[in-house]
């Protein structure tokens, strides 16, 4: 999964986007000016892919949304338990709420998925603090599900990052490479717990490991980490659905080597799709370099493929759609409170 620089495609990136080997696209808030824009860009991008890929954004809410203008603006999940004076019942309605709402608008460009829910714990991490939901476990339990049940209620596949929990450390894996010095029993019945138990309910489509070091399980991120990913993820919590790495230009992969030897070491580890972001020389980089003999299992490949949306209304016919009246109705009260 790579990126583009603009409004519109560069005759390279349409070249690029040609790729056997180019899965998905995510768009940040450079590629949007309008919805009109958008929509004719998320066009141009599917008639000019070789493969039926995956077009991704950032919508958690709260300060991580990359559509604004013409958009619900939602908010941080984190201050939904304190509009609410911690009123349970009341912040799991909005959160099913506030997740059909982000998702159905995407959907309604085309748009396959937005990486959420956040289901880090809201401890000592800086650049998790509101995009989390809370710093109990069993709350972020109760209120995540609900977004999660709101974004299936849209049509649309949820991801849970960052596993196995991004807030404990104080270092940003943008720019450092974080190491969680708890001991794997802590790890497991805390950060983790959050996963496994969403999991549990049949609710995770797909997950994003974090680029952190639990050096009590293993000296690698655990985005690159058999351990992680294959041991823990796919065999101990029998999870089935799509690994994403995080964006391995991120200063929390490069411990590992140059950006290929990134890639590989991801999808050697596990993972079934390797973000490469605001880094196209890098994305290039990738796709001619990987291994010719490195394929995606065929597994790999049909978890992939249920992310794909399915038909859903266009936007201005989901602005006449009640559900999304309810939504916004709703959404109004919140700020308005």
């Amino acid at each position: 999964m790579l990126d583009v620089s603009g409004f519109e495609l560069t005759h390279e990136e349409i070249d690029i986007l040609d790729h056997p080997l180019v899965g998905g696209l995510i768009l940040f808030g450079r590629n949007y000016h309008d919805q009109q824009q958008l929509s004719d860009l998320v066009r141009h991008i599917r008639s000019v892919t070789r493969n039926d890929i995956i077009i991704a954004t950032d919508h958690e809410g709260g300060r991580v949304q990359r559509f604004r203008q013409g958009f619900s603006e939602i908010p941080a999940m984190g201050s939904i338990i304190l509009q609410t004076n911690e009123n349970i019942i009341e912040s799991g309605y909005l959160c099913e709420q506030f997740g059909w709402l982000m998702a159905a608008e995407l959907l309604a460009f085309d748009i396959d998925i937005s990486f959420a829910p956040v289901l880090d714990i809201q401890g000592v991490s800086e650049v998790i603090g509101d995009r989390g939901f809370h710093q109990d476990p069993e709350i972020i339990v109760q209120l995540a599900s609900e977004f999660i049940k709101g974004m299936h209620r849209a049509g649309m596949s949820a991801t849970g990052k960052h596993f196995p929990g991004h807030g404990n450390v104080r270092e940003d894996s943008h720019i450092a490479t974080p190491v969680d010095h708890r001991s794997k029993e802590d790890i497991f019945a805390l950060d983790m717990s959050i996963f496994t138990s969403i999991h549990q309910q049949g609710l995770l489509d797909a997950v994003m490991p974090a680029h952190v070091i639990y050096p009590d399980v293993d000296n690698l991120p655990a985005g690159f980490s058999k351990i992680w990913i294959n041991q823990i993820l796919r065999q101990e919590l029998e999870f089935n659905g799509v690994i994403f790495s995080d964006d391995l230009s991120m200063q929390g992969a490069v411990q590992i080597g140059n950006i290929v030897e990134r890639a590989e070491q991801a999808i050697k580890a596990g993972c079934d799709m390797v973000l490469v972001c605001n880094d196209p020389k890098g994305a290039v980089k990738v796709i001619d370099g990987l291994p010719l003999g490195l394929s995606l299992h065929k597994k790999s490949l049909d978890r992939i493929k249920r992310l794909r949306k399915n038909p859903s209304l266009d936007f201005s016919n989901l602005k006449k759609n009640t559900d999304h009246q309810v939504a916004c109705k709703v959404l109004d009260q919140y700020y308005a409170n």
